[in-house]
């Protein structure tokens, strides 16, 4: 993408994270996103090298990893960096943008009203989450404890299932992430974003229980989740 020549209501539906940066500099990307970056970065006196390689950064592609392929001390320096960072990071722009969209558009019948209010929710809860991996079953996995923290482990796959839940429910609210017709700018970014959110979190709870914690939990146990009876897998509703 041509950057500099390109709307920044485009941007901000293309580049996840895009938002926030136009936020910090008072980028106006909704009803008035018609102005180019470049337009833009000359109107506000900024300096349009630093805000390409900012955007050029977000836009970038993950560079494809094998998790199964990493010892421990690698996947969870890569669970910290790739996901935990990227979720503290994400999660609050989400927030501000969904209540935005709840304000101004709250009377239509398909605005996500609630959305903020969950969104919260979740990234309460997933910061309660991912403090007890860092503080507690993380290093003890780095000390080569990691057949004594089976315990830990299971509550963290049982708070997976919570997360999952969370993910489900914040699809009904949206309904399914599909972008409705006429929606603004900021209604186009925040359904971008959470888009990302859904793939990341869905990617780290995989990684964590079928790779990390599979290394050390029993087999029926690491695969309980899939197996147990009476679960339903979600496709039924």
């Amino acid at each position: 993408m041509d950057l500099q020549n390109t709307s920044l209501a485009i941007i901000a539906q293309k580049v996840p994270g895009a938002t926030a940066l136009f936020n910090q500099f008072n980028l106006s990307f909704c009803c008035g996103g018609k102005q180019t970056l470049a337009e833009a970065a000359a109107e506000k006196g900024l300096e349009l090298i630093g805000l390409l390689s900012a955007l050029e950064k977000l836009a970038q592609k993950e560079i494809q990893v094998a998790p199964e392929s990493m010892d421990d001390g690698e996947l969870i320096d890569y669970l910290l960096k790739r996901f935990h960072d990227t979720h503290r990071h994400e999660l609050p722009e989400l927030i501000r943008l969904a209540q935005r969209v709840e304000t101004v558009h709250g009377d239509r019948e398909n605005c996500p009203n609630g959305l903020a209010a969950h969104l919260n929710q979740m990234f309460h809860e997933l910061e309660s989450h991912m403090q007890k991996e860092e503080q507690i079953l993380f290093p003890m996995i780095n000390a080569g404890r990691g057949k004594m923290a089976l315990m830990p482990m299971s509550v963290m796959m049982d708070e997976h299932v919570d997360h999952e839940e969370a993910i489900e429910q914040l699809k009904k609210l949206t309904g399914d992430l599909i972008i409705p017709i006429g929606a603004c700018n900021t209604w186009r970014a925040l359904y971008l974003g959470l888009q990302k959110l859904v793939g990341d979190l869905e990617r780290h709870i995989e990684i964590e229980n079928t790779v990390l914690f599979a290394r050390y939990l029993p087999e029926q146990t690491s695969t309980s989740l899939d197996k147990s009876e009476g679960t339903c897998c979600g496709s039924c509703h």
